[in-house]
């Protein structure tokens, strides 16, 4: 059995009051108020790494002391009470806490449950319904997350069979300068045009790369109950019929409100999902847990 602890929010033992995000490897830079109840002592993930020297000493001394303290409780305990021994935690001090593998550990917040109508970023903390035909991926080529048409098909110019009629992704901004979802989306969705029709992930022109492209919306749009900014191309490529790529930029709303974008590429063919469909899945977006708020004013058309 995997003890691999779930990527989630957990308590910052260096910043008392507030979590950081653990993503199932390593700690992220992350952070919120704390959200729910301290877990029991013994028990927590890996703490998360000590920038200042000092702060690593001070907590060095602080493990020594509770190591000390644990080992005189163990003795006056006794063999007739070995259900009460504390189990093991990795250092605070220990530079390898910020990267390993926890065990013994629980999430502050069990994790969600795993459901397959929903696509949820729980570091962005967003979700939005996968539609019929749809389904998750579980790619580890794909940022965020991600959810794709179910058919494949052989790629117009060659190099995979595995080419998607549709795709959206929901990932964190970042080597970023730009602070407004306007100039955000601004800015990646040329990224996106490239991510989804230039070159994939191994440098294969699937699509015979970008030839043109046209803008079709730049607007303003609410989603998930905040204020947003949409940049939506229509792009010619060198084989196949093109597509659709939109880039929606949005604050999260848990934590530090870092900028989330939204990317969608659906090819411009009949097999492929429609404009309305786009529209739909990102009137869809919703706070996580919150199934009536978000998505008023989105409506998105051409213009």
């Amino acid at each position: 059995m995997s003890m691999t602890t779930p990527a989630g929010w957990y308590p910052d033992s260096n910043m008392p009051g507030t979590e950081r995000w653990w993503d199932g490897t390593a700690w992220t830079a992350h952070t919120r108020p704390v959200q729910a109840q301290v877990p029991a002592a013994g028990f927590g993930p890996p703490a998360a790494a000590v920038s200042r020297k000092g702060s690593t000493l001070a907590l060095a001394t602080v493990g020594v002391v509770l190591v000390a303290a644990i080992a005189t409780g163990a003795v006056l305990l006794g063999k007739d009470d070995e259900g009460a021994k504390p189990k093991s935690a990795p250092s605070v001090s220990d530079p390898a806490a910020s990267t390993a593998d926890p065990k013994n550990s629980q999430a502050t917040t069990p994790p969600a449950t795993d459901d397959s109508a929903l696509l949820t970023d729980q570091l962005n903390g967003i979700s939005m319904p996968v539609p019929k035909g749809w389904e998750k991926s579980d790619s580890s080529l794909d940022e965020g997350s991600t959810m794709v048409t179910e058919e494949t098909y052989d790629c117009p110019a060659g190099g995979s069979p595995l080419c998607r009629r549709g795709r959206v992704s929901s990932i964190t901004a970042t080597r970023t300068d730009k602070t407004s979802p306007a100039a955000l989306a601004k800015q990646d969705i040329a990224t996106a045009a490239d991510k989804a029709y230039e070159e994939d992930v191994v440098g294969s022109r699937i699509y015979g790369g970008i030839k043109s492209h046209t803008v079709l919306a730049s607007q303003s749009v609410a989603v998930a109950g905040r204020a947003g900014y949409l940049v939506r191309w229509r792009v010619v490529t060198g084989a196949g019929p093109g597509g659709y790529v939109q880039s929606l930029a949005f604050p999260s709303t848990v934590g530090t409100e870092a900028m989330v974008i939204v990317r969608f590429a659906f090819d411009a063919s009949p097999e492929a999902p429609g404009l309305a469909d786009m529209d739909k899945i990102a009137a869809s977006i919703r706070p996580i847990g919150d199934a009536t708020s978000g998505g008023v004013g989105s409506s998105i058309g051409p213009g």
